[in-house]
Order: structure tokens, then sequence, then C-alpha cells
């Protein structure tokens, strides 16, 4: 496996499933491009990211969302195609906000205030 990390766009809306186990795996499919001109290529990922933390943003990955996603790229083999994966590490959403989405755009979002000595932190964090 080696380091990712890249602007993406969504392809599919985000989906948060359970294991048998209980841990929380968030899965989506995301696009880049790479090359130039005629050479120009779309590659595909299948994404996986592991946690809690992620089911919270899974809100907000929805298909066209550009995000920034680093991880562990790999691949897998099925039906005589390779596939390749991302083990996501952390997820920075980027890019413009959509007509009804709720999500601040980039350069909107404002920095959390810091809660008096006394105030717990809250709880709803979404990554």
């Amino acid at each position: 496996m080696s380091n990712f990390k890249e602007l993406v766009r969504i392809g599919k809306d985000a989906e948060s499933r359970y294991t048998q186990g209980g841990k929380t795996v968030l899965g989506f499919s995301a696009a880049f491009d790479t090359g130039w001109g005629d050479d120009k290529k779309t590659m595909w990922l299948d994404c996986s990211a592991w946690g809690e933390r992620f089911a919270k943003v899974a809100e907000y990955l929805k298909k066209g969302t550009q995000i920034v996603v680093e991880g562990d790229i790999g691949s897998r083999e099925y039906n005589d195609k390779t596939y390749f994966t991302l083990d996501v590490r952390e997820i920075k959403l980027v890019g413009k906000q959509e007509k009804g989405d709720s999500r601040p755009a980039e350069g909107q979002r404002n920095a959390p205030s810091s809660p008096k000595s006394d105030e717990p932190f809250p709880d709803d964090i979404p990554f």
C-alpha cells in the first residue's frame, strides 16, 4: 500500500455500514483525473473509512461533492478486473455549496468557539 492524498469527486452517496463486531465503516466511490488533453483519464476508487468519526460526515458526502481524501491506496481483483481501493485516514470537506446544502461553502466555515473552562465539549463534532 502507498500513501495517497488527492482532491476527488464523490461518485456515489456515502453509506454507513456496520461489521458484525459493531465497527462502523463508511463506503463511497470517488473519482479523480490524471493526465492532460487527449491523455486525460478518470480514475475511480472504492473508499472505506473506518470509525464512528467518519459516519458523522456521511450526510455531507453526496454524489458530485468535492473532498480531499488521504489514505492508503491498494487494489483488489474481481471477475478478472482490477479495482483501486482507498483505506481513508482523513477527509476534508471542500468545494462549492450545492443549492439546499446546509453545509457552509469553503472559506465560509467558522472555527468552533472554545467552550468556557466549566463547559463540557460538545458531543456532536462531525469529525
